[in-house]
């Protein structure tokens, strides 16, 4: 059950051979500078790889590209401008949204802090990371005095596991209250799900449809009360913890109890036999464990363990009892590498918050009126936020288990606006997810053999799993259909028959240009304006004579930006 079966890929490019280049020795990573940034992600676990010489020199110095250069030079400082004047306050319409604005910290500047989701991260980063730096030391404290106290540890109860799964209980109560009782009573259901039918054909049907009926039922009755359920138990609705709302985040674990469930069914039909340690992430997700393994004791402490349990990212259940069972060794310089790249990260997020109040404006709708420039930009930017706020998130708790010892995978391993394909967008957006649907859906459903179906599936979960919501829905129809020219024009326009024209490259970078319109359109619709406001926009770009100029202006913008990317990847990816 392998990853390496998707055939879900970034499109081909002339250059497209040299994905299998080593992008980690020193002979590729010379004189890199600022962009190894944003290409590499630090890990513990990356095999090394010899190097391969280039078959051809880089085109930055060429005539096109110089042309391409005084592009990026008038056309970047201007996406930054448009929406900087928008926010001002002589701008007509900032009184529609200004009562959405915060005091800021930079002088003179407030902050656009209305994006609830961001905004109960962004508040409450002082707690936890004043929780992370509590767990980490009662962790190192408890491997220092773990030999002592522990000295018969037997295979099943590896060292970590007695202290992960007593500080998780801990946090949950105090996250929860009483509400730890229906997690709990979720997490035990599931687990007598899968053991009880093994290798059995009906125990996967079983997992699913018991963890979407979780999905449902948490939406419906949003979260359950004690109290409707007897009356006798209304008093543990009192207490609530810091943060009641437990069915609210819930998902990510429904994540966890389908893996350990698929896991330990397949480790069940194929008796695995100890095979060592896995060397890579995808060994170590794909290998099966001794059923010893898979015990409720470890069920739960992979299910709940601190780093993970709020937001991810996700590991599947083998990978996390691999590292449990032969912990890595994760340098200390690669994790306060990773906490300046963090640093950087949120800086980035501040800046763009105070001084441009782009999501106040996609709220209150004051983008109506403005030209398709602003428009334009105004969506542009909250898509460039909703990475942003997603990324934070996801590397302060990878940063998190970093420090402690867990190399979970990285979500987001490219920028948002640096990509072309539909495919290869999806790929480094949410990447533990996409890894996740990969072993779990998109592979046991047919795979490449059957892309359409797999594809509209893994879309569909994808949708509902977000929010059960018609606009999630629609993104997910969207994003299967917009997948669809992608796929077609792979096949008919291959880098082995049409490599060698000089006219290929830029067929692709046309084919790059249509697919960042339709990621752009599917991803404004999902997270950002939604249908409605979708429409609007369409009409102001296609209605008018001043919108169909500002449509071939952009599409020829995002012609000489995907050439860029095209190079950036053969040169340092």
């Amino acid at each position: 059950m392998s990853s390496a079966a998707i055939t879900i890929d970034m499109p081909q490019h002339p250059r497209a051979k040299l994905e299998q280049l080593d992008t980690t020795s020193d002979v590729m990573r010379r004189n890199r500078g600022i962009v190894a940034l944003t290409v590499e992600t630090p890990t513990s676990s990356r095999p090394p790889r010899q190097p391969v010489p280039t078959p051809s020199p880089p085109r930055w110095k060429t005539p096109e590209f110089l042309l391409y250069g005084i592009v990026f030079l008038v056309v970047v400082p201007l996406l930054v401008k448009i929406p900087v004047d928008l926010s001002s306050p002589t701008h007509p319409n900032f009184g529609m949204y200004q009562h959405r604005l915060s005091p800021g910290w930079i002088p003179g500047r407030q902050v656009d802090n209305s994006d609830r989701q961001y905004r109960s991260f962004r508040s409450n980063i002082p707690a936890l990371a004043l929780l992370a730096c509590g767990h980490l030391l009662f962790s190192k404290a408890y491997f220092l005095f773990a030999p002592q106290l522990l000295p018969q540890r037997s295979s099943n109860a590896p060292s970590r596991i007695p202290f992960s799964l007593s500080f998780s209980i801990l946090m949950l109560f105090a996250l929860h209250g009483f509400s730890i009782l229906k997690i709990l009573c979720i997490l035990s259901f599931n687990y007598l799900i899968g053991k009880s039918l093994r290798n059995t054909p009906v125990a996967p049907f079983a997992t699913w449809a018991f963890n979407i009926a979780v999905l449902f039922m948490n939406e419906i009755y949003d979260g359950y009360r004690f109290g409707d359920i007897h009356g006798g138990l209304e008093f543990l609705d009192n207490v609530k913890g810091l943060h009641p709302r437990w069915n609210i985040g819930f998902n990510i674990t429904v994540l966890r109890l389908i893996s350990f469930n698929m896991d330990s069914y397949w480790a069940c039909k194929n008796s695995p036999k100890d095979q060592g340690n896995p060397e890579d992430e995808k060994r170590r997700a794909s290998t099966s464990h001794p059923l010893s393994q898979y015990t409720f004791v470890n069920y739960l402490a992979y299910a709940i363990y601190p780093p993970l349990y709020i937001a991810g990212p996700i590991m599947t259940f083998n990978n996390f009892m691999w590292q449990v069972r032969q912990p890595l060794t994760i340098p200390t310089r690669s994790v306060i590498s990773y906490l300046v790249r963090f640093l950087g990260c949120l800086l980035t997020m501040e800046l763009v918050l105070h001084y441009m109040y782009v999501v106040a404006m996609k709220d209150t709708s004051a983008w109506k009126g403005g030209s398709p420039a602003e428009i334009s930009m105004i969506g542009f930017w909250n898509l460039i936020i909703v990475w942003l706020k997603l990324l934070i998130p996801w590397r302060f708790f990878r940063l998190w288990a970093l420090a402690d010892g867990i190399d979970a995978p990285e979500n987001m391993v490219r920028c948002m606006a640096n990509n072309y394909s539909a495919n290869g967008f999806w790929r480094s957006w949410h990447r533990s997810y996409n890894l996740w649907v990969v072993r779990y859906i998109y592979i046991p459903v047919g795979g490449a053999s059957r892309a359409v179906v797999s594809i509209f599936l893994v879309f569909t979960f994808v949708a509902l799993w977000h929010d059960l919501s018609f606009r999630l829905l629609a993104w997910g129809w969207l994003v299967s259909l917009f997948i669809a020219p992608e796929l077609l024009a792979r096949r008919i326009f291959t880098e082995k028959m049409y490599g060698d024209k000089a006219w290929y490259r830029h067929l692709c970078a046309a084919g790059g240009v249509f697919n960042i319109l339709l990621m752009m359109i599917a991803n404004l619709i999902g997270f950002v304006i939604g249908t409605d406001g979708m429409k609007y926009l369409i009409a102001e770009l296609f209605g008018t004579w001043k919108g169909l100029q500002f449509i071939l202006l952009v599409c020829s913008c995002l012609f000489v930006a995907v050439h860029v990317m095209f190079e950036y990847r053969f040169v340092y990816v």
